[in-house]
């Protein structure tokens, strides 16, 4: 998933939580792999021969998500013809993963505390308390401590949870990541989307993948790329293969205009022997510069860089 500093950090904060009972807290924006960490502490955990269950919170309405975590007994509502276990007993032995814990609605909140205090639960309709032996690793693209401000979020759950907390960085602070992300995509998905691996990946798209501001992360890099496959045929990966890129041709003129496509104009201009790193990067920012009428702010954005970052290259290449 990456060799930055900052992904680094998230192993090696996982690696060192793995073997405790504690339960975790994972934070970061969708698609940052949430779900690859949890399966990563699973797995170096004393749990690790028993189940991993996944439960997404956002995914179902209330009533659902309940009897889903907690099961039900025959008869305890409509519809309920025979008993089902939930989430908690599949999990017994093993690693509980929540996805999206901030979405759960307030009664189910109090629900799971009671698991998470006393270590045990009833099933919808039932009187037998249930033991939960199992480990809760829950994970949030919110920020809990504004929904616990606003009542949306119950502290002593929060707390509960909020044990050992880790954050996940989004893409684009992970910027030496792409590169390397991308090409493990290109030969994961290669022999699956299309039966083989793609031919390359061209210095053109290559820049784009490196200027495009990843919203949504590490999956919509993995979506990108087989996209890409699909259409490349096994051949080599170039800009009209990006789904960016498609979106920009298919825009009408102004109003509305089309999305911005990063450096897109700028990569149209490499000469046809290429260029090193240090060129392109320098080539890069200046494009984005003239886009944006040196408004440092946007160009930062439009790179996927922070400002302070920015201002950094800027100095080096002679552009401030």
């Amino acid at each position: 998933m990456g060799t930055s500093p900052s992904w680094r950090e998230v192993l090696t904060q996982a690696a060192k939580v793995a073997p405790a009972e504690t339960t975790v807290l994972l934070t970061g924006e969708s698609g940052t792999g949430k779900e690859v960490v949890a399966h990563l502490i699973h797995r170096g955990s004393r749990r690790a021969e028993g189940p991993f269950v996944a439960l997404n919170c956002a995914a179902l309405p209330e009533a659902l998500l309940e009897s889903e975590l907690f099961g039900y007994e025959k008869g305890a509502f409509t519809g309920a013809v025979s008993a089902r276990a939930g989430r908690l007993e599949q999990a017994v032995g093993g690693t509980l993963f929540l996805d999206e814990v901030g979405e759960m609605s307030p009664a189910v909140q109090a629900k799971f505390l009671r698991v998470l205090q006393e270590r045990e639960f009833q099933r919808l309709g039932g009187t037998r308390m249930l033991k939960a032996d199992v480990r809760v690793i829950a994970a949030t693209n919110r920020d809990l401590q504004v929904a616990m401000t606003k009542g949306a979020f119950r502290e002593d759950l929060y707390y509960r949870l909020h044990v050992f907390a880790i954050h996940l960085p989004p893409l684009r602070e992970r910027q030496e990541d792409i590169l390397p992300l991308l090409e493990h995509f290109v030969q994961e998905l290669g022999p699956v989307v299309i039966g083989r691996p793609a031919a390359g990946i061209s210095r053109e798209a290559r820049a784009h993948f490196l200027a495009y501001p990843w919203p949504g992360n590490v999956r919509e890099l993995r979506n990108a790329v087989e996209r890409a496959l699909i259409l490349c045929e096994g051949g080599l990966i170039n800009p009209e293969h990006l789904p960016w890129h498609a979106e920009s041709a298919r825009s009408a003129p102004p109003p509305p205009p089309p999305p911005p496509p990063a450096a897109e104009p700028v990569v149209g201009d490499f000469p046809a022997q290429g260029m090193d790193l240090e060129a392109m990067e320098r080539t890069l920012i200046e494009g984005a510069l003239k886009q944006t009428g040196r408004n440092k702010s946007k160009a930062a954005k439009l790179l996927g860089l922070s400002r302070g970052k920015l201002y950094t290259r800027m100095e080096r290449f002679g552009l401030s």
